[in-house]
């Protein structure tokens, strides 16, 4: 467990990436800023586990469920992140569904032969595996 409340910050490489990308090129942010995110983050994150492990205990299970964060965000009022929660949550669905159903095949043969039988372009599906196969590779490093 934790011992003091900076062990719950979010690394500090997260929280530049995620305001990189959500500010205009040539924004500086200071130091105090990322800082401050990180924290405000941080504390985003544990009173929607708070709030997410109370449905969990109200149902009288152990295990907490995507639907059960997507609960505590409307309890929470946060409506607005609902529908992008929900959609990443329907494509991470989409993707394990898809990795449960391979026969020996690689994910990216998966989702390749998938895009051509079904005559479809999954481009969601394949970025977010190749989103995933990037954070791999970063790990390694």
């Amino acid at each position: 467990m934790a011992e003091r409340p900076e062990d719950f910050n979010l690394p500090n490489s997260v929280i530049t990436r995620i305001v990189k990308d959500a500010l205009p090129e040539g924004v500086n942010v200071s130091k105090e800023a990322k800082s401050a995110l990180s924290k405000a983050a941080s504390v985003f994150v544990l009173y929607a586990t708070t709030c997410a492990n109370n449905f969990t205990l109200k149902d009288k299970r152990k295990t907490l469920s995507g639907n059960d964060v997507l609960a505590a965000v409307q309890d929470m009022e946060f409506d607005m992140l609902l529908e992008p929660l929900q959609e990443s949550l329907n494509a991470l669905r989409t993707v394990k569904a898809k990795k449960g159903d391979s026969s020996g095949k690689s994910k990216k043969e998966n989702l390749e032969s998938d895009r051509t039988v079904d005559g479809e372009d999954d481009e969601q599906e394949m970025e977010v595996y190749q989103n995933k196969e990037e954070n791999q590779n970063v790990d390694e490093l």
